[in-house]
């Protein structure tokens, strides 16, 4: 039996070299765009959130700034009253209505110096505190 002398090649299979350079290319730029969109997704949803803190801190300060300022205004109603009247003899209440002024004067200093009161404020305040 003879033996023939052909050399059987096998053909090869799968993609070639040239074929799996471009499937490679493909998968790279198919995953930098995924991964872009990604972060960009991932940062708008970032700077969202912090808008929204931002937000939700700014709503706080404004509440705190109107309550302090209707305490405020709450103060100055109150020290606006006028004082109960003094059924005492003629000479303590005299001593008790020049303390008094004082210290109202004293509070209106306090409120000019604090930035609550201007000075016309102020001025009008003290002369109708003396002018009693």
């Amino acid at each position: 039996m003879r033996r023939s002398r052909t050399v059987n090649v096998n053909t090869r299979r799968g993609p070639g070299l040239m074929g799996t350079m471009a499937r490679t290319a493909v998968i790279a730029g198919t995953a930098t765009a995924v991964s872009s969109k990604t972060a960009a997704a991932m940062t708008g949803s970032a700077q969202a959130k912090q808008g929204a803190q931002q937000a939700q801190m700014q709503a706080m300060v404004d509440e705190q700034v109107q309550q302090q300022l209707a305490d405020q205004q709450a103060q100055m109603e109150q020290q606006q009253a006028p004082p109960p009247p003094v059924a005492m003899a003629a000479p303590v209440a005299d001593l008790d209505a020049a303390a008094m002024r004082i210290t109202k004067l004293k509070e209106l200093g306090a409120l000019r110096d604090a930035g609550i009161l201007t000075e016309a404020e102020f001025a009008s305040e003290k002369a109708r505190i003396l002018a009693v």
